[in-house]
């Protein structure tokens, strides 16, 4: 995986050296807590969220899927921006419970932990870009077949642009998940493309289509598609809804969804202060 080590390390390097200045850039700070939803779609915003602020998203899903199998699990995403253009994000799955013609089983989720890094922001002509990395380190148990005890790595290009009201954003995401009774791993691309629009004050209309690429024989690709409505009840809280469908075979047949993002705090107050004096 050195591969992913030097990507990483570029990321880290590679973004404009103003973005790296803490407490020094009085336009980094937010002049009031707004949230920054991922949720409710697959596909992430490639803006992050406001400088200094600790974000949590939290929310319920249930599947139906072949074979009579059905899952319910509790999870979020914990994110902080640790810079004006780098998030730390935290995504874990509290508890899930999985039934499948073999029984029920139920227990801790996987957690995935890792930094998007924004590279530029949105123009007239171009979309915001960013890049992000982020690694599974296994909670979920193997024995009880809701883990694979493995290590998996996942490196995303993401692009956010508005267009005539219309908001959009496009991810594309290698994986590369370890292999649970061999080395190495086996490889695989999901592709992300998701728009909203306001219809009325705080509420807002969300779709998005996607699709994971062959894993192996016994994961197969698969394309899906996903609707939801999201209201702002005010900027630092937003609540979500809604159902996702599969297009094709092995895609999640049915999929209902609800939860909220909240910004937490902003964690840099003392700083702003400091920077807005030295700039006067």
């Amino acid at each position: 995986m050195r591969i992913i080590s030097v990507i990483v390390l570029g990321m880290a390097a590679g973004f404009p050296a103003e973005a790296q200045w803490m407490g020094k850039q009085t336009g980094c700070y937010p002049d009031s807590l707004s949230a920054n939803p991922n949720r409710p779609t697959v596909a992430d915003p490639a803006d992050i969220t406001q400088y200094g602020v600790l974000e949590l998203e939290y929310g319920f899903d249930r599947f139906w899927n072949q074979g009579d199998q059905r899952q319910a699990s509790f999870g979020g995403l914990v994110k902080f921006a640790v810079l004006c253009d780098v998030e730390l994000r935290w995504n874990t799955t509290s508890y899930i419970r999985q039934t499948d013609p073999n029984g029920t089983q139920s227990g801790m989720g996987d957690n995935w932990l890792g930094p998007q890094v924004r590279i530029r922001k949105q123009t007239a002509r171009i979309p915001t870009l960013a890049l992000g990395y982020s690694f599974k380190f296994p909670a979920a148990s193997s024995e009880n077949g809701l883990g694979t005890d493995r290590v998996d790595h996942a490196l995303t290009f993401l692009a956010s642009k508005d267009v005539k009201g219309v908001h959009f954003d496009f991810n594309t995401t290698h994986f590369w998940i370890g292999r649970p009774n061999a080395p190495g791993y086996a490889g695989n691309y999901q592709i992300n493309l998701a728009f909203s629009n306001r219809i009325y004050r705080g509420l807002q209309f969300t779709g998005e289509f996607y699709g994971n690429t062959s894993l192996n024989r016994d994961t197969p690709g698969f394309a899906s598609s996903l609707w939801a409505l999201t209201y702002t009840i005010k900027p630092r809280l937003v609540i979500d809804g809604g159902l996702e469908a599969g297009l094709s075979s092995g895609a999640p047949q049915k999929h209902l969804f609800v939860g909220f993002t909240y910004s937490v705090a902003e964690l840099y107050p003392g700083w702003r202060k400091k920077a807005t004096s030295k700039s006067r």
